[in-house]
């Protein structure tokens, strides 16, 4: 039997909801607590396939600072995170850098690319 405790992050209202079903099969789930559909639909994606924006950094040559910031242009499947965070370690870049600049492509054959998220210059 499946019962999990999840607080709604999709609006402000972060409504603590509760998901019970026999499986992980998305017909079956009972959801509660929910104030809004959106939080159904979060509550779904979020037993079934749990995904997250990933925000680090990456090393920097020639700028100002060391280190620069990046993110995932889309979300991630949250299994994947330490795995993704391993091949982010090992980056280093070259300043200068444009915020939205391609910092590694379809990282782990998901389709989701890392990207700056600050724009650094040359020293």
């Amino acid at each position: 039997m499946l019962s999990k405790s999840i607080i709604c992050t999709v609006c402000p209202m972060g409504c603590n909801m509760n998901v019970s079903g026999e499986d992980q099969n998305v017909v079956d789930f009972k959801i509660d607590g929910n104030k809004c559909n959106r939080g159904v639909d979060y509550a779904i994606k979020e037993i079934t396939n749990p995904t997250r924006v990933l925000t680090s950094t990456v090393a920097i040559s020639n700028a100002f600072i060391n280190r620069i910031p990046v993110k995932s242009s889309e979300p991630i499947p949250k299994a994947l995170l330490k795995e993704a965070m391993k091949i982010i370690g090992t980056i280093v870049v070259q300043a200068p850098q444009t915020s939205g600049d391609l910092i590694v492509k379809d990282i782990l054959g998901t389709g989701v690319d890392i990207i700056a998220s600050r724009s650094l210059d040359k020293i």
